[in-house]
């Protein structure tokens, strides 16, 4: 048997080098149909992590490559969608620290319903899994933002912050073990390298992005209804993380944001208002900072998109993590 984590990805035309894990039950290879696209490695034996190389694409037309994983005669495809230069960028932009590369994304301003409730099956974000503190469903409306493609990783952190604190090691690894107080310190550092204003989201950045902004299909998980789609949870994580983006992306183009490992919010924790909000950033005043998205560690039903948690700032987890915006 031969799976992947990732069936199709689209690409700008300024290239990217992205990750496929090749979950196999032997020896396997890997063949692309197109020159532009190359594998390292492009063979193996049992699981791995395949580093797939996209060149930029420098005609206006877009393509498609295939890449085909196989073993004994069974193969399973990646199809890798190309856009052109006449695609537009998308808005998104590319940085570099210390020769570590990440992606963001635009997201654009827009009102969504934030939050969710189990009472009314015929009300706004009905969800039979929700809980009390997820509701009341309240109107949300946000100014445009930036987010990361994918969360921190550990060769971003190491990069800005000389030293990596993670549990699970591996550089394509999201960066874990990092407490609130600590997502501070790496936030000024990263901003004094790149003349920047990174930070941490608000929870209504958090979940407007997570439900795919003004692109939302109204998925229960981040990108999808099922959420072995789009996420390293309980059931398939396999009590670890694993290299950001080698699930499907959401309506945006932003991955993990269900699973793999949550992400500190800037936010105080508090309960939800009724009223509608321009821009919230949180309780006045509480000690315990939100987080979102679920982990490796959780169950279904802390992946979706409406769930709460929070914890002491100054404490770490072998699950939690960020993400970044300004």
């Amino acid at each position: 048997m031969i799976s992947i984590s990732l069936v199709s990805k689209d690409v700008s035309a300024a290239g990217e080098t992205f990750q496929v894990q090749v979950t196999s039950t032997a020896a396997w290879t890997a063949t692309a149909n197109q020159t532009w696209l190359t594998l390292s490695p492009a063979s193996g034996t049992g699981d791995a992590y395949v580093t797939v190389t996209v060149a930029a694409n420098t005609s206006t037309t877009a393509d498609v490559a295939e890449v085909l994983f196989a073993i004994s005669g069974v193969s399973v495809k990646l199809t890798v969608n190309r856009a052109g230069t006449g695609s537009g960028g998308g808005g998104s932009k590319t940085y570099t620290v210390n020769g570590v590369t990440f992606k963001m994304l635009p997201v654009a301003g827009g009102t969504f319903q934030m939050g969710a409730q189990s009472t009314d099956p015929n009300g706004q974000n009905y969800d039979a899994d929700a809980y009390g503190d997820e509701s009341p469903v309240h109107q949300v409306t946000l100014s445009a933002f930036t987010i990361g493609e994918t969360e921190v990783t550990q060769a971003l952190w190491q990069a800005v912050m000389g030293s990596n604190p993670s549990y699970f090691k591996d550089p394509v690894l999201p960066v874990e073990q990092v407490s609130w107080d600590d997502c501070q310190t790496f936030l000024t550092k990263l901003n004094q390298l790149t003349g920047k204003t990174f930070r941490l989201p608000t929870e209504a950045e958090w979940e407007y992005a997570a439900r795919g902004g003004n692109e939302s299909t109204g998925y229960k998980y981040s990108g999808s209804n099922t959420i072995g789609n789009v996420a390293w949870y309980y059931d398939n994580g396999g009590s670890k993380t694993h290299a950001v983006g080698t699930k499907q992306a959401n309506e945006l183009g932003i991955y993990d944001m269900s699973g793999n490992v949550c992400e500190w919010c800037s936010d105080r924790y508090g309960n939800y208002g009724s009223s509608a909000q321009t821009n919230p950033t949180g309780a006045a005043s509480g000690y315990f900072r939100v987080f979102r998205g679920g982990s490796w560690a959780y169950i279904a039903r802390g992946c979706r998109v409406s769930y709460r948690r929070y914890f002491n700032p100054a404490l770490r987890s072998s699950d939690l993590g960020l993400r970044l915006v300004f």
